[in-house]
């Protein structure tokens, strides 16, 4: 490990590549702690502590606790992600929008309205969040009530608006630029760093909880060999796949001989990645987060049988998980047009007739192996409520935050390993061609 390690820096692109990358995550870091004129950062901070089970606090891990700092990156790249999820739901609607999803120019062009949607997602957001702070009653910060905005108007909504939707371009500039020269998916890294910001709190939550007696070591103990666990299942999920066997016939043209291999295609399990939760968490906060809104009996009676912990939540949102799973793997992976490559080239599955037949063949493989995907989901989100209730856990662990971890995590080495074997290759062929010479 240590070796691989230094061979990375021997390689000059890549140590360019890598320091870029972590030069870019440092300016994104300190972008976070910028907040935007008007408001109070510590008044946004307690108003935040009373929504951490609403949209607003699922939303706030996702940009690394900048919205809770009332940052200028406070919308992060969400918008981006928005946009981005939309034109893959109206490729999947409309032909025309599907036919240029597969040509480099037609790529190019919804790659541009993205960034245009993402604008416009941005100014909306920003408009709708200035106007609920704006709404908000004096919150108490340090024993004295402090307002979260200071001067509300017109003026105080416009300023918002500007710099959130800006702070959002400036991010998925920066996503596309460590996409270009850095290592990984720019985008995917943003999150992921977002993802790792409650990591140290929560490491000092968990010691003070044990110095304070609340938890025991024998407790921590078990969740330590549960978090292991967990970890090592959401890497095999993440990289399990169902290999499904390709066959290429033989083709003579003149004296040359094509074809004629075995392959295999690979369905992943988890083909929708840590979308269904997302999603699913979504929809579930949103009722929860309209009855925070309100006082009264039936409010308070919405908001319990919403709440983690309930039985009717447990169900709903497993349930949830497992239907965007599907959902979601339909949009991404079309068994249609898969057979209809493999037959225009030739390629068949062994016992299964080109075309329409093997297109339903590779469908109910799907179906059946997205199930177990989806029901992984779905435990790996319910595992945090569950500690917290059951063993007085001191932070929010799993779900969606530590599915990115590992699945940024595992693309990002996939990628560094492609750079080291590919220059490990390149330095034996020239040292071939020079011993050549030498002879």
């Amino acid at each position: 490990m240590l070796q691989g390690v230094q061979n990375i820096f021997k390689i000059p692109d890549l140590r360019k590549k890598i320091l870029f990358t972590l030069g870019m995550v440092v300016l994104y870091r300190f972008g976070t702690h910028i907040p935007v004129p008007g408001l109070n950062p510590y008044a946004v901070k307690a108003l935040l502590e009373g929504l951490r089970g609403t949209v607003f606090g699922l939303f706030d891990i996702f940009v690394g606790g900048a919205l809770s700092r009332a940052s200028i990156f406070a919308l992060g790249v969400m918008p981006y992600i928005s946009a981005s999820i939309i034109f893959q739901l109206l490729g999947s609607a409309f032909p025309k929008i599907q036919k240029m999803q597969q040509d480099e120019e037609g790529r190019r062009k919804i790659n541009q309205y993205t960034r245009y949607l993402t604008v416009l997602i941005g100014a909306l957001q920003a408009l709708g969040i200035a106007a609920y702070l704006e709404m908000q009653p004096p919150v108490s910060v340090g024993g004295e009530m402090a307002r979260i905005v200071a001067h509300p108007g017109f003026l105080f909504r416009f300023i918002t608006m500007i710099s959130l939707t800006t702070g959002t371009v400036f991010l998925m500039w920066i996503g596309e630029l460590i996409t270009e020269k850095g290592i990984g998916n720019g985008i995917s890294f943003l999150i992921f760093v977002g993802a790792l910001d409650r990591i140290p709190s929560d490491f000092a939550r968990t010691i003070a909880s044990v110095r304070a007696g609340s938890l025991s070591l024998f407790v921590l103990f078990i969740v330590i060999i549960i978090i292991v666990i967990v970890f090592a299942a959401m890497v095999a999920i993440t990289q399990a796949v169902r290999k499904i066997p390709v066959q290429y016939p033989r083709r003579i043209v003149g004296r040359r001989i094509y074809g004629g291999q075995s392959t295999f295609l690979p369905l992943r399990v988890n083909t929708a990645g840590v979308i269904p939760i997302i999603f699913a968490q979504s929809m579930i906060m949103i009722p929860g987060t309209f009855a925070s809104f309100f006082k009264g009996p039936i409010a308070q009676q919405i908001k319990s049988f919403i709440s983690p912990g309930n039985w009717v939540y447990d169900i709903a949102f497993a349930g949830l998980i497992i239907f965007f799973a599907y959902f979601y793997t339909s949009v991404v992976f079309n068994p249609q047009d898969v057979a209809n490559n493999m037959k225009r080239y030739g390629g068949f599955v062994p016992g299964i007739r080109p075309g329409q037949r093997t297109a339903e063949y590779l469908d109910t493989v799907l179906s059946r192996i997205t199930l177990p995907g989806g029901l992984f989901l779905a435990f790996i989100a319910l595992l945090p409520w569950w500690l917290m209730q059951r063993l007085n856990v001191p932070f929010y662990f799993g779900g969606t935050t530590y599915l990115i971890i590992v699945g940024v995590a595992l693309d990002t080495i996939q990628q560094i390993e492609s750079h080291l074997l590919m220059r490990s290759y390149e330095g034996l062929l020239k040292g071939m061609r020079i011993k050549g010479r030498r002879y």
